[in-house]
């Protein structure tokens, strides 16, 4: 009968959704609450994924990110900045969230201006693309203390990132904040914003071991933590092997289609989120660029032998460190040879090469994430990777040789391999991208004069405070006092003041000590400027009464 045959179907229905939801609970999937789509007639959304890919509403994703700071930019660039990186070929704004610069006295809170992190996300959001949410919030970042607010070193018996109850304290705090207020926002993407990942931590691998048995319960700690939130979204850990599920653990590098040992399960994808597009520039350091054919390479070679899905450029946009927000010797320019420059200026021709690059993969997105995997030896520096279903192809074919050319014969064709190369065929015969070969042209930045700055209303000027006399010093001792502790940092200057009274006897030299590992000594005689030299340890600074003149 008609009603028997309804419930037939509705009985396969339900166990055919029973199924996936358990083959979903087994490969670590995070499930949105259905609750608010069942509410407002909507369609479910949910970020799922397994050993293939992030999966969006069920759909596996070929994702390209990259990294654009808020605090590194202002409010004014940020559209035009997503917009040139939606044009590039990416799908997804990755960025930190920096704790120093929202919480810089405890308990007091500052999401204005450049520090406007719901602006920013709903303006990536307004674009159509989608946000990898590095929460932290230790982030480093080439960031002032990686993020962390001075603050913290006032908290009694704290210990940073290892298993401290007093750290935890605060770090939970500050995270369930930010995830709350994204909650509120309605960004997380089951809520219908575009928030599909977040991380928590960041490499922590690289200083566990000295934190011995109290890094270990730590890192459980913040992975529990961290899911317990219930986010609907997936959790990530960078740089750390022994992510507890169901965090995916991911790579950061310059290679990692050769360092990654891959992910921690057969059930969790593969995915960069840091794929360093040039090195950060130092003070003293010349500039280190990448070229766009390395970076094109390195990517290429991540999709094929790793099965990766997801890339991240740190920094697409680098932009500038405002302020003292700069860690140690970094310079204000960050990253000025990203996709992005420090302007929001496209760098040509890395744009132009890895825009090429994305669209040659997105071709073949489907045998890519769901195709049959298999690979081949050409030679001793020549090697193919394959990915087929029964309608499509994809082959990469790879010469690891940075010297030779390399023939090679790959189903009825032969094809001519560049030096350090990868060609991207699209059905396995027709080539669509070849890693070393640029077709943009190399751009010029030039800079012309758009306001003269010769006149004295146009600069502003922050005076330091220096103590004219002893009794006014804020701090009296026979000794150096450590730094931090005394400034608070609220200066980048510790100012020592002392008075000895000297009778000249001839030619007689004075010779000043100083015991300290300062970066650079400024010295004063009589309110005179005599020297400023760096500091390495030990110096001794001599002078004679005819410096004084």
């Amino acid at each position: 009968s008609m009603a028997a045959a309804a419930a037939a179907i509705m009985a396969v229905l339900l166990a055919a959704l029973m199924a996936r939801a358990s083959s979903a609970a087994a490969a670590g999937r995070v499930w949105a609450d259905e609750e608010k789509g069942a509410h407002n007639g909507t369609a479910r959304r949910q970020v799922t994924y397994d050993g293939r890919s992030l999966m969006l509403d069920g759909a596996r994703r070929m994702l390209f990110s990259g990294d654009i700071h808020y605090p590194r930019s202002t409010p004014e660039m940020w559209p035009r900045l997503i917009e040139s990186a939606r044009e590039g070929g990416l799908d997804v704004i990755q960025t930190y969230v920096f704790w120093n610069v929202h919480e810089p006295i405890q308990g007091q809170y500052n999401f204005e201006g450049r520090y406007d992190l719901v602006k920013f996300i709903r303006e990536i959001h307004a674009q159509g693309l989608y946000v990898s949410l590095r929460v932290g919030p230790f982030v480093e970042a080439e960031w002032k203390y990686g993020g962390l607010p001075f603050w913290l070193r006032g908290v009694p018996n704290i210990t940073f990132r290892c298993n401290n109850e007093p750290y935890k304290v605060h770090m939970q705090k500050f995270v369930a904040k930010i995830v709350n207020m994204m909650k509120d926002e309605n960004l997380y993407y089951p809520q219908g914003g575009p928030i599909i990942i977040s991380q928590i931590e960041n490499e922590y691998k690289l200083v566990q071991a000295a934190f011995h048995s109290r890094g270990p319960p730590y890192v459980r700690w913040a992975a529990a933590m961290a899911v317990n939130l219930q986010t609907g979204i997936p959790w990530m850990m960078c740089k750390q092997d022994d992510a507890p599920d169901p965090i995916i653990n991911t790579c950061n590098g310059l290679i990692c289609g050769e360092t990654f040992h891959g992910p921690n399960s057969p059930n969790k994808p593969a995915l960069w989120t840091e794929n360093w597009t040039s090195r950060y520039p130092l003070y003293g350091h010349d500039p280190r660029f990448r070229s766009p054919a390395d970076i094109a390479f390195a990517v290429a070679l991540f999709i094929a032998r790793k099965k990766g899905s997801f890339v991240s450029y740190y920094m697409y946009h680098g932009g500038t460190n405002f302020g003292r927000f700069a860690s140690s010797y970094v310079t204000t320019s960050y990253y000025d040879g990203a996709p992005l420059d420090e302007y929001g200026l496209i760098w040509q021709s890395t744009w132009s090469h890895l825009r090429e690059l994305h669209a040659a993969v997105k071709q073949s997105e489907e045998p890519l994430l769901s195709g049959a995997y298999s690979n081949y030896s050409f030679g001793e520096q020549q090697e193919g990777h394959v990915f087929k279903t029964e309608s499509n192809c994809v082959a990469f074919l790879v010469n690891f040789d940075k010297h030779k050319t390399s023939n090679i014969q790959f189903g009825e064709a032969s094809f001519q391999l560049a030096p350090k190369s990868i060609s991207i065929l699209s059905s396995c015969r027709r080539v669509v991208f070849e890693t070393a070969k640029i077709n943009a042209q190399h751009g010029l930045r030039t800079a012309q004069v758009v306001q003269y700055l010769n006149n004295v209303d146009s600069w502003k000027v922050f005076k330091e405070p220096i103590p004219l006399a002893i009794n006014n010093s804020t701090h009296i001792g026979n000794r150096l006092f450590e730094h931090l502790s005394t400034t608070k940092d609220e200066t980048d200057y510790l100012w020592y003041l002392t008075r000895y009274d000297y009778r000249s006897n001839g030619d007689t030299q004075l010779v000043l000590n100083v015991e300290s590992q300062a970066h650079v000594l400024h010295a004063y005689i009589n309110n005179d400027y005599i020297v400023c030299m760096g500091v390495m340890m030990d110096q001794e600074i001599s002078f004679s009464r005819h410096l004084l003149c």
